[in-house]
């Protein structure tokens, strides 16, 4: 992608990391225009990100790069354009608090990297640019593929990680983003714990701390809207049940004793098996929309829906 100034002045290195403070280079720290310039060539490359992935507006920009905690990898070839540069491409990556299923369908919170926006000029691409710039993140990340986080990973983009990285097998979620197998072995995250009334904050969002007061409400039933609902429970249930089969329509789920629901260990019988998550609605498998975000990159068409950075 050419531009009508010097890039070679804007961004020094071959790959260049920006952040909110948009600098490309020490001589761009105390030059306004060339701050300037820098913006025009984010925001350039975030709107053909956006047409290659057939977004309805970019999800890349300056403005937001300086409002939010993401970090920018700008690719350049120097020696193009009569000495003056061009923009190969970016790829933009960011920390997100996610609450994520493992194979066995239970919620685990966690902070990973994630790919939000990927982007090869088209003109340039299968020229080995954009391993070339995956490849310089992960180094300079000290990271493996497999522990990140792909934001609406378009065709193009899983086809470059299957070809590349061996990511073939993905783990379904219930959100926009992937995660392949490997992602939740020795990764340090939370996983939900049964609902008490010590207080947590789970998947369906923070639950009250318990009083004497409100011990008779301990029982009661967590719909999947996040809410409680019900009467007290039957004595000696802490566990809070999350039907997703019921209609929306009912409002209140009484709370059956253990041995009564069959889906616990009658009294008396000792169980071995760590406590889990509430059940909750099973993943649905990602679906086939076309949808390209800042996760994929233009090195791909799109794959699922909008994004929300």
């Amino acid at each position: 992608m050419e531009f009508p100034f010097d890039i070679n002045q804007l961004f020094s290195e071959r790959v260049s990391i920006l952040d909110q403070s948009l600098l490309g280079s020490r001589k761009s720290a105390s030059r306004p225009d060339l701050q300037a310039h820098i913006a025009t060539v984010i925001d350039e490359l975030g709107r053909a990100s956006a047409k290659a992935q057939q977004l309805t507006a970019p999800i890349t920009s300056a403005s937001k790069l300086q409002t939010q905690r993401h970090q920018l990898y700008l690719l350049k070839d120097g020696e193009s354009n009569g000495g003056r540069g061009v923009v190969v491409g970016f790829l933009k990556v960011g920390y997100k608090k996610l609450f994520l299923l493992d194979r066995q369908g239970a919620h685990i919170e966690a902070e990973p990297l994630c790919v939000l926006d990927f982007y090869i000029s088209e003109n340039v691409q299968r020229h080995g640019y954009g391993l070339e710039l995956f490849d310089f993140m992960l180094q300079h990340k000290s990271l493996e593929p497999t522990l990140m986080a792909y934001d609406r990973p378009s065709p193009k983009l899983l086809s470059f990680l299957a070809k590349h990285h061996c990511l073939t097998q993905s783990v379904p979620q219930v959100n926009n983003f992937v995660v392949f197998e490997g992602f939740f072995q020795n990764r340090s995250g939370s996983v939900c714990a049964p609902l008490t009334d010590q207080g947590m904050y789970g998947y369906f969002g923070p639950v009250e701390k318990g009083s004497p007061q409100k011990a008779g409400r301990r029982h009661q039933t967590l719909l999947c809207d996040g809410e409680r609902s019900g009467a007290s429970g039957a004595e000696g249930s802490s566990v809070a049940v999350c039907s997703a089969s019921l209609p929306p329509a009912i409002g209140i789920l009484p709370v059956l004793p253990f041995p009564e629901r069959g889906i616990f260990p009658q009294q008396g019988l000792h169980s071995s098996r760590p406590a889990v998550c509430p059940s909750v609605p099973p993943p649905r498998a990602l679906q086939g929309k076309t949808h390209q975000r800042s996760g994929s990159g233009s090195e791909t068409q799109p794959v699922q829906s909008t994004p929300g950075r």
